[in-house]
């Protein structure tokens, strides 16, 4: 399954006091030992691997702790003191065992399985590219107070957006942080609202600002442009409509250049620079590879879920709102088992058997996440999304090409821009968690006094739910039921508190 998200359980108590722990540095560490005495570097040396190294944030433990980094072999890239979080590459294949030990480091581990090469998003199937004649044909359907395109966008009217788009569109004041793949800021339907002062690549743990460095390193890497003209295409009369056409959006990219795949320590460096940019919402359309699931009880999948936990509550300290993809999986997470066959998706999966209240799918299972699962165009659970009672707080339009849409197409799939001016279909819930990304926007526009947790309540209330299905839940008719949905019209699996709502937002 591809990790882009075109997925989140409440963390169990347990997780949830572990990390407070951690996070007032009072989580106990095995066997802890002085810096000074921190051991030597092995003398063997193994492939170059990527690390997180969580400290307590005092100055003092965080130098201590740089101190036996360099001892053991780490290669300092970059030191996030506001969280205690030090990234670090190091050859010493005892790296991990070893910093484990120093006192005041509190987790650490690496963030992949496979060895750094030279130089996971929420996506179900692939893009179904615009041709010229195509959109011409489509430009003809349009009303007369509708972008060229807008006739084929379904989850526009589902939600309500193009009337809402009428009272208030959004403001310039709000900017939504695209973590992904990167986007095409030249796209004529994306340049006016895009923010190029709050936009950086943030691949390998380190931001570049660089002019242009948030683009897409290639064409075909066309997730992040997609997300963000859900939520911030201008009405300008070129191609499609935003959720929330009047509001800024910036492009943090953390997708590696070649597989696409988006580690721990490039999402840290993405929550991070978003909070001390003032973005006011992110929206996480993956999961932080290499594991779908990351259990507490491995060193190294404890230390990704506290890195990254770190990083999204310093945003959300700071005042930003963190929206994320609940998966494509059709899994339950309140399941009492899950079987994980994905992962390590850097090197070879192997088949696992995860509680995932226990194991957690990140960033979306995180406190405090909005996590959205996908319906499709007559309202119903879209056939590949993850779900779970207690889990979901929200849904929205991801597409279901299962489903033909009463549009000029009767394609299922979202419409949206694509790098290089164009413009193409898309489903998964990377695809629903930005229109309700567009729907916080449109609320955080109106309210901009609202904190993240403030904004949450009022995005989940603000929703509308359908209720359970009365019928058993087989959207391929082969007499299997697919999915139980647990709960009822007030919150339930399929659909946490509701679909969202953009004109109920705006009045």
């Amino acid at each position: 399954m591809s990790h882009l998200r075109s997925r989140r359980r409440r963390l169990a108590a347990p997780l949830g006091l572990v990390l407070a722990l951690a996070t007032l540095g009072i989580a106990p560490a095995a066997q802890a030992v002085t810096p000074a005495d921190a051991p030597a570097a092995s003398t063997q040396t193994g492939p170059k691997l990527p690390y997180v190294v969580n400290t307590r944030t005092d100055h003092r433990t965080i130098s201590a702790v740089e101190k036996a980094i360099a001892k053991a072999g780490g290669e300092i890239i970059v030191t996030y003191r506001q969280i205690g979080v030090i990234v670090v590459h190091s050859t010493n294949p005892s790296f991990g065992e070893q910093i484990r030990k120093v006192r005041g480091v509190q987790s650490a581990g690496a963030t992949r399985t496979a060895p750094l090469a030279p130089a996971g998003i929420t996506q179900e199937g692939g893009t179904d590219r615009l041709s010229a004649a195509e959109a011409a044909q489509l430009a003809d359907a349009a009303g007369p107070e509708q972008e060229p395109l807008e006739a084929d966008q379904w989850g526009l009217r589902a939600i309500g957006a193009d009337k809402a788009a009428k009272i208030n569109q959004g403001s310039a004041k709000v900017t939504v942080g695209v973590i992904d793949t990167g986007v095409d800021d030249t796209h004529p339907d994306l340049a006016p609202n895009f923010s190029a002062g709050q936009s950086a690549n943030c691949v390998g743990g380190k931001p570049d600002t660089t002019p242009g460095a948030w683009r897409p390193y290639q064409p075909s890497h066309d997730h992040g442009t997609h997300v963000a003209g859900e939520i911030a295409s201008a009405r300008n009369g070129v191609g499609v409509a935003g959720v929330a056409p009047g509001v800024k959006v910036a492009a943090i990219k953390v997708s590696e250049p070649d597989t696409q795949l988006f580690f721990p320590e490039s999402v840290v460096c993405a929550f991070v620079f978003a909070a001390d940019k003032g973005i006011e919402i992110t929206n996480n359309s993956y999961y932080v590879d290499p594991w779908l699931y990351n259990c507490l009880n491995d060193p190294d999948q404890r230390a990704i879920v506290d890195a990254v936990n770190r990083a999204q509550l310093y945003a959300k300290g700071k005042g930003t709102l963190n929206v994320a993809a609940a998966g494509n999986s059709n899994h339950d997470l309140d399941a009492d088992a899950i079987v994980d066959d994905s992962s390590p998706d850097d090197s070879t999966p192997v088949e696992r058997t995860i509680d995932p209240h226990e194991c957690f799918d990140i960033p979306t299972q995180l406190p405090g996440v909005v996590t959205v699962s996908a319906t499709g165009p007559k309202g119903a659970k879209s056939f590949y999304s993850t779900y779970g009672n207690g889990v979901i707080d929200v849904a929205a339009p991801g597409g279901d090409s299962r489903v033909p849409a009463d549009t000029p197409s009767k394609n299922g799939r979202i419409l949206s821009t694509l790098p290089g001016g164009g413009w193409g279909f898309k489903q998964g819930t990377s695809m629903a968690s930005p229109m309700a990304s567009g729907v916080a926007a449109l609320l955080k526009s109106k309210y901009p006094w609202a904190g993240p947790s403030a904004l949450q309540a009022m995005l989940k209330a603000q929703a509308d739910n359908p209720g359970c299905p009365a019928e058993p839940y087989d959207p391929d008719g082969d007499g299997v039921v697919d999915a139980v949905c647990e709960g009822g019209k007030r919150t339930n699996g399929f659909y946490g508190t509701g679909i969202v709502d953009a004109l109920d937002a705006v009045k």
